[in-house]
């Protein structure tokens, strides 16, 4: 029955992404020295999730594809920043940002997940 509430498909969809993102900045920091690395990046949460509006495909049943799954639009992409004379394009400052920004948008997913149990359990009686 939890499943089925768009609420928490998107936290849990959110928490997720932020995951990802931050295994992609683990591995520019990890790579900041080696030579010809091209830094990636993977797009925020707000730009890479669909809301089902417009013409966009609505899942009702496991057997259905949703239109991320066709689209693959969580994939990983080459950072523009500038190459040092090695060719490594890692900026350790960028990717520390990069850090704190990812750790606030899995923050926000815990936040909309808890919240919206908070909800669930004052709404039958238990809160």
């Amino acid at each position: 029955m939890f499943k089925n509430l768009e609420i928490f498909q998107a936290s849990y969809a959110m928490a997720r992404h932020s995951g990802a993102r931050q295994a992609v900045t683990a591995a520019n920091m990890a790579n900041a020295d080696t030579p010809g690395y091209r830094a990636r990046t993977l797009a925020p949460f707000a730009e890479s999730y669909s809301t089902g509006t417009d013409s966009s495909l609505r899942t009702t049943r496991a057997q259905h594809l949703s239109s991320s799954a066709i689209a693959g639009s969580s994939t990983v992409q080459f950072s523009d920043a500038e190459a040092a004379p090695n060719g490594n394009s890692v900026s350790l400052e960028q990717e520390m940002v990069n850090s704190v920004e990812i750790q606030r948008e899995h923050n926000r997913a815990l936040a909309i997940y808890k919240h919206s149990l908070d909800v669930l359990r004052i709404s039958i009686g238990r809160g």
